[in-house]
């Protein structure tokens, strides 16, 4: 088993920042050896990629966060990132952090992420 266990959200006010933290823990060596996912589902909404690092360090952004969203990872702590500036309203949401291995599709539980306008 593989658990992923997101931190960081909250209530921001339009304009503001937030970091996100998804730390790896159990049968996973190391994320450098894989590509990491942070989801994100608003209500009455489909989930949506918003961002992914690969194993090669290349990043993928939602064309809805390009610009003010960064990932990142720290290898030696098992953890990526999700650095968000300018966060509008519709980026409430809640973020989950992703990873499919051989052995299965993992996520988190999900950090809660409100913006006010």
């Amino acid at each position: 088993q593989v658990q992923l266990v997101e931190s960081g959200g909250g209530l921001v006010s339009a304009g503001g920042s937030l970091r996100l933290s998804c730390a790896a823990a159990g049968r996973i060596a190391s994320i450098k050896y894989v590509d990491m996912n942070w989801y994100r589902q608003a209500p009455g909404k489909q989930r949506e990629l918003v961002a992914r690092i690969t194993r090669g360090d290349d990043t993928y952004y939602g064309d809805s966060v390009k610009g003010r969203f960064t990932i990142a990872r720290d290898n030696a702590k098992n953890t990526v990132y999700l650095q968000m500036n300018s966060l509008k309203p519709e980026d409430t949401a809640v973020y989950l952090c992703n990873v499919v291995l051989s052995s299965g599709d993992y996520w988190g539980q999900g950090t809660q992420v409100t913006v006010s306008s």
